[in-house]
């Protein structure tokens, strides 16, 4: 995933003008532009006061991809690859694992976003107690508001065909807990700090069973991003583009699942939308829209973003 920064050297066009552009756009690699509207990309820089150089910077751009890029796949290659590529972690919860198809896939970005007291970390929870009991792989766990809870992951366990004594009780839970690693949060520079450990470790671990980290979830990273927006200033902005950036090259390289939660804010004619704005919303692969039911107790969870699934599809489950 060649960064951009990278290439300015022998590429001139590729200045630190043309990558703050890039970065505004959520385009910080090579591999970045693969994703990426180029047609609305060149009608943004039209609006730029140096748009000559910058389409130019394009067209660069365009005809590295054709040099460092692999051959195009066909529809069904492409189909191969995901059939190939398809291991899911279950959620623990059998109506939203049926909905998922399976679970959280891995390899991809998810976003779970809803209103406060919707159940995201709830769910967060059920799926780091699942993934660490049932994948023989450990769980980094990113808590931004002194939410997580060892109680809640104890009665998961311990529920619907718990452990039958004490001693297995105590066994299965030490377990488990010991393959969640918990990452006390509160900015942004903290957060890169953990992900570059994170890298690094997912790149010289070696594979032994139980050890290797199969899931990332950060709750919440709305908490860590929104103070860094506003202002007039695109710095903030290039910081959520670079972070979602190093997400989905976390996801994609190390093989894992990666989960966010995120928060609402208030839309068109006071609807309720996700938290972050239209520069976000393009990064996740998958985005999860989470509600609930005060008085029955019940969750809804639906898509906005799919690669595999429509929009608007929902199902509803309960989380004791």
């Amino acid at each position: 995933m060649t960064a951009l920064k990278s290439l300015e050297q022998e590429f001139p066009l590729l200045d630190i003008n043309f990558q703050s552009f890039c970065a505004s756009h959520s385009i910080l690699t090579i591999a970045d532009f693969l994703t990426h509207d180029l047609h609305s990309l060149a009608a943004a820089a039209e609006s730029q006061p140096a748009s000559l150089r910058l389409k130019e910077g394009i067209s660069q751009v365009l005809s590295i991809v054709d040099t460092l890029h692999q051959p195009w796949l066909d529809g069904l290659e492409l189909l191969q690859d995901a059939m190939d590529n398809k291991r899911v972690l279950s959620t623990g919860i059998a109506a939203v694992d049926s909905f998922l198809h399976g679970g959280l896939r891995v390899g991809q970005l998810t976003e779970l976003a809803g209103p406060s007291s919707s159940g995201k970390t709830q769910l967060c929870l059920r799926l780091a107690s699942s993934v660490a009991k049932m994948d023989r792989g450990s769980v980094v766990y990113v808590d931004t508001g002194n939410s997580f809870s060892s109680r809640r992951i104890h009665h998961f366990l311990c529920e619907n065909g718990g452990p039958p004594s004490k001693q297995d009780d105590t066994g299965i839970v030490q377990r488990v807990m010991s393959r969640i690693l918990r990452h006390s949060v509160f900015d942004i520079n903290l957060l890169f700090n953990v992900l570059h450990q994170l890298e690094f470790i997912l790149g010289s671990q070696e594979c032994m069973e139980g050890c290797k980290v199969q899931l990332l979830i950060v709750d919440s990273v709305s908490s860590l991003i929104t103070p860094i927006l506003g202002g007039g200033s695109s710095q903030g902005y290039s910081l959520m583009a670079s972070l979602g950036v190093l997400l989905k090259k976390l996801a994609h390289e190390h093989d894992i699942a990666i989960l966010v939660t995120n928060h609402m804010v208030g839309g068109e004619r006071g609807n309720p939308k996700p938290a972050l704005g239209e520069s976000w919303k393009s990064i996740p692969h998958v985005r999860l829209l989470l509600s609930c039911d005060y008085e029955t107790n019940t969750c809804n969870i639906s898509t906005l973003k799919h690669p595999s699934l429509a929009a608007g599809r929902s199902a509803s489950f309960v989380i004791d």
